[in-house]
């Protein structure tokens, strides 16, 4: 999976509201503290840039609405390129989401490619 659309998507799963709480074995400790990691590498990768620290705060009220946006900004900010955001948003998503992780959901790998879409649940319309 692309870096960006990974993070994208561990956040908006670790922000949607009420997510965290449905979690009620003991992995739910350390996937919280996974989301926190994840959050705190994020609210310090997009510091400084307006933008960007909007839509991490609005992608936990609504995350239909913030996910393009805060997929753009860290575009922008070389997120991808952050190692260690990237892992935490690996191991927050093989946490939350052990059955996808061993199936290899989070390992799609895309380049040089156009009209291709990631994830789940998607509509998409190419015009070329």
């Amino acid at each position: 999976m692309d870096p960006i659309t990974l993070i994208v998507g561990a956040l908006v799963a670790g922000a949607t509201s009420g997510a965290l709480d449905e979690v009620k074995d003991t992995a739910a400790a350390g996937i919280k503290a996974a989301y926190a990691k994840l959050r705190a590498l994020a609210t310090t990768r997009v510091a400084g840039n307006p933008g960007a620290e909007v839509a991490l705060a609005e992608i936990e009220a609504d995350p239909d609405t913030w996910k393009a946006p805060l997929a753009a900004k860290l575009t922008q900010l070389d997120a991808g390129a952050d190692a260690n955001l990237v892992a935490a948003a690996k191991a927050f998503m093989e946490l939350y989401d052990a059955v996808g992780a061993r199936s290899g959901k989070y390992n799609v790998t895309i380049a040089n490619s156009q009209g291709v879409q990631v994830g789940d649940h998607g509509i998409q319309i190419n015009n070329f």
